[in-house]
């Protein structure tokens, strides 16, 4: 069973909304490359809130995540798309169907 859990909400920069929803879908194949992320989804609320979320059987494979290469494109395109930094928030998974 999954265990471990990543919430990342991101902001998008007025007039950047498009490219940033299109990172997100874009970063699809990335997500299917990582064998410990076991479930991962982006997500859009409104015009300009999105995120990830995403789980993992363990914490290693969360940390991998987290050092991968969808982090990284986030951390290298965040000036340019995002208003303010990613919030990230690491949870635990009570239960899961």
């Amino acid at each position: 069973m999954v265990r471990y859990a990543l919430l990342a909400r991101v902001e998008a920069k007025p007039g950047k909304e498009s490219e940033v929803e299109r990172f997100l879908a874009g970063a699809l194949p990335l997500a299917e490359a990582e064998p410990a992320t076991r479930s991962w989804y982006a997500w859009k609320i409104d015009a300009k809130t999105f995120g990830i979320f995403d789980t993992f059987d363990d914490e290693a494979g969360r940390a991998a995540h987290l050092s991968g290469e969808i982090a990284k494109a986030l951390m290298a395109n965040a000036a340019a798309l995002l208003a303010k930094p990613p919030v990230i928030e690491m949870l635990e998974v009570l239960a899961a169907k």
